[in-house]
């Protein structure tokens, strides 16, 4: 089944480039040690999902470009045809002449009514190449206007015009020293509608990615390319494709499908995090080994202590001993402080002797919330295809606490703005009413209850 990416704002359409030029750069790249119809029946998979091919053979991405400003996607659909691998369909955009001025309200009320015929017909056409269709992936940030208020509202349509689909919204976090002043408001706003309307929301958040690149990648001027840079090689390493069941000869053809139903076991759980190890510098890697035992020990403790990249892994933290037995250090069945819960956890394994890599660390009972069984909540995919030149490599897509502290912090900062009427008139102009944020704050304030009492 196919995937149509739906690229929204300066934020979406910078990483959906990034997006695509890795899978490319993936499936064009070396295959490792699996045969030559494996990385033929690998590469055809990605195809399917990513890419329809125009008669000249080159590859065209199965994306909707939307901004209300030309000049990102001018330089976007650009970049992709000077790669000389893949391209966009320079049919397949929409732009304006007048931003969202980091207005959420703008984006959602204004911009997106005015422009949602145009806009839904792109996605119509753009959907009616796919053979089949397994659902939608929109890529926006919460912290400005035309990403998150327009975002939100194409999403919307997504799931009116398209309700039988999967939709992930693949959402980027803001910095949390702050990017503009309303980006409180703008990232509750977008959240509390996408999780009305969305199956399910993938984050990243920028100040995890900006550490990966300084500590891990060693870059010492950090540029955006290089934080989008890390988003799409993460992204790449949970999407391209995998046997799904333990010994499965065929690639999974509903790649949507299959990460909602391993992922998403109830509507009031909708949150996605990524992790990926190994990530180093590209010149590092001829000189770099790696153990699939050290590689999945340090993947298991960075969920547990919810650490984003494998440095500063706090090696404390402990999963709670199972009630009623005790233990020499401690009687206590409470939960330890930082202990990250799971609902469910999807490990994803790719290149040399993934089948004989020992997972049972992750189907620990304590990992988990009492209610599931760690056999239903936890899954595993594998392929013996290398990703992007690394020789082993492991990503965790985890549904499970570790968003707690940003979201009860981005929602505390917004409420007080809200209680001392800070900055509200800009979005009541554009049709906000205070009823709005207040509708906006019970969802998540509910969101965070429930994750808090897992």
């Amino acid at each position: 089944m196919s995937i149509v990416t739906v690229q929204l704002g300066q934020c979406g359409n910078q990483i959906g480039h990034e997006v695509f030029h890795s899978l490319c750069s993936d499936i064009r790249g070396t295959h490792g040690l699996c045969s030559k119809k494996e990385n033929q029946s690998y590469q055809d998979a990605c195809r399917e999902r990513f890419f329809w091919e125009e008669e000249s053979g080159v590859p065209v991405a199965r994306a909707v470009l939307v901004d209300m400003e030309p000049k990102v996607i001018s330089q976007t659909l650009s970049m992709a045809a000077r790669s000389g691998c893949w391209k966009y369909n320079t049919q397949s955009h929409f732009c304006q002449k007048q931003g969202s001025g980091n207005n959420w309200a703008n984006g959602y009320s204004v911009h997106g009514p005015r422009h949602k015929e145009s806009i839904m017909n792109l996605v119509q056409k753009e959907a009616e190449k796919c053979d089949r269709l397994g659902g939608f992936v929109t890529i926006m940030s919460m912290a400005g206007g035309t990403g998150s208020g327009l975002g939100a509202f194409v999403t919307r349509c997504l799931r009116d015009a398209f309700p039988a689909s999967f939709i992930l919204n693949h959402v980027i976090w803001p910095y949390g020293t702050g990017e503009v002043i309303v980006q409180n408001y703008n990232s509750v706003l977008t959240l509390s509608h996408l999780y009305r309307s969305a199956d399910a929301l993938l984050v990243h958040e920028n100040d995890v990615i900006h550490k990966i690149c300084a500590q891990l990648m060693n870059i010492k001027h950090i540029s955006f390319r290089d934080v989008n840079q890390v988003i799409a090689h993460q992204l790449g390493s949970v999407f391209q494709p995998t046997h799904t069941s333990e010994r499965g000869s065929n690639y999974s053809r509903n790649p949507l499908g299959d990460l909602m139903e391993t992922l998403v076991p109830h509507p009031e759980f909708k949150m996605l995090g990524v992790r990926n190890i190994p990530q180093i510098p590209e010149n590092s890697l001829p000189y770099s080994t790696f153990s699939w035992p050290g590689l999945i020990k340090h993947l298991r403790q960075m969920l547990i202590a919810n650490a984003q990249m494998e440095e500063g892994i706090d090696w404390q933290v402990r999963p709670p001993p199972p009630p009623g037995s005790s233990t020499p250090c401690s009687h206590s069945t409470k939960k330890p402080l930082h202990f990250n819960t799971s609902i469910a956890n999807l490990v994803i394994l790719r290149g040399k002797d993934v089948h004989s890599v020992d997972l049972g660390g992750f189907q620990d009972p304590s990992l988990y919330t009492p209610w599931l069984n760690p056999q239903d909540a936890f899954n595993a995919w594998r392929t013996p295809r290398a990703f992007n030149k690394y020789e082993k490599s492991a990503s965790l897509v985890s549904n499970s606490q570790f968003l707690l502290k940003p979201l009860d912090s981005v929602v505390g900062k917004a409420w007080n703005m809200f209680a001392s009427k800070a900055y509200i008139h800009q979005y009541t102009k554009f049709g906000i009413e205070e009823e709005d944020f207040l509708d906006s704050f019970t969802t998540l304030e509910q969101v965070i209850s429930s994750y808090t009492t897992l």
